[in-house]
């Protein structure tokens, strides 16, 4: 592809099909790269009950295909294809995938960031039903259930904590003996009643057939395993950002995460980044969507200030 584009958008979740509508309302004509599998990690979830303007909720699929439609709509083009190498060392930007490479005056990078899992085929096999890795997202549904949090960090913690508002208990297993988190985020979960801690193990099976019903546990000390009863399993062990073609050509910090220089541009000026790629706090889809909708605005207004 010999045209020079305005913009080229990396990634089809919440972020990057935001700024595709922004963009192309903008007249940008963005071109989206979404990958195989567009939508994101929206795509493998079930009921989304936290997203603004769905009072009773609405299905994860649904939810990326209207976004998908609506980008659509403005003239954003969709490109089921997937970002093989980039090239920001000039102008222009070159974006390459299997089929062809893009040349584009912006970039915006919303390639998301995905959970650690266990790697447990039980665990992927549960996903959605009663297994999760978004304490936000899911704990509505286990009011008055047990939970175990797998974890040992500030996020476990975190989750931890907010999971004590539905569920009537928490257990928390860690593969070490202390745990990682911070003095002041540990006092406060200890301090509840309803957290209990399992500390030196390791969960090797989700139990249950169509949902969950406990898990294996393995003392790492012992060597004794048992099942442990539950009614859901959350996962706390951190996420990974999906930034493995940008090393060498956009500023990452020791996580991989995209470091920001100016509101939403990075290290390299005219590539502007949406999404769990940068943010290390939030991860929902409602924040990746409105970090989506700023990308798209800066870039516009880069493109204006940098006009031939």
């Amino acid at each position: 592809m010999n045209e020079i584009l305005n913009t080229v958008i990396v990634g089809s979740g919440p972020a990057g099909l935001t700024a595709a509508m922004y963009a192309a309302r903008a007249d940008l004509a963005p071109v989206v790269i979404a990958g195989l599998n567009p939508g994101g990690q929206l795509m493998q979830t079930t009921e989304v009950e936290n997203f603004p303007g769905f009072p009773k909720g609405i299905m994860g699929p649904d939810l990326m295909n209207n976004m998908m439609e609506q980008a659509k709509r403005f003239g954003a083009k969709i490109v089921p294809e997937t970002v093989q190498s980039v090239d920001f060392t000039s102008q222009p930007l070159r974006v390459k995938t299997e089929n062809a490479e893009y040349l584009t005056k912006t970039v915006i990078l919303s390639m998301g960031a995905d959970a650690n899992w266990l790697g447990l085929p039980s665990e992927q096999h549960l996903r959605g039903k009663g297994v999760s890795a978004c304490a936000t997202c899911d704990g509505f549904f286990f009011r008055d259930k047990e939970l175990v949090v797998v974890g040992g960090g500030d996020s476990a913690m975190e989750e931890t904590d907010f999971l004590t508002k539905f569920a009537s208990k928490v257990t928390v297993v860690h593969r070490r003996s202390e745990l990682r988190a911070s003095k002041i985020m540990q006092a406060r979960v200890q301090a509840n009643p309803k957290v209990q801690f399992i500390l030196d193990t390791e969960v090797t099976d989700v139990l249950g057939a169509d949902r969950v019903t406990g898990v294996q546990l393995h003392n790492l000390k012992t060597g004794e395993s048992k099942e442990f009863a539950c009614d859901g399993l959350f996962l706390a062990i951190g996420h990974t950002p999906n930034t493995k073609l940008l090393a060498g050509h956009v500023e990452l910090d020791a996580k991989g995460y995209v470091v920001l220089k100016e509101h939403t541009m990075t290290s390299v000026p005219g590539v502007f980044v949406g999404g769990d790629i940068n943010d290390t706090r939030y991860k929902q889809a409602v924040s990746a969507a409105g970090m989506g909708c700023m990308a798209a605005l800066d870039a516009e207004r880069w493109l204006a200030e940098h006009a031939a």
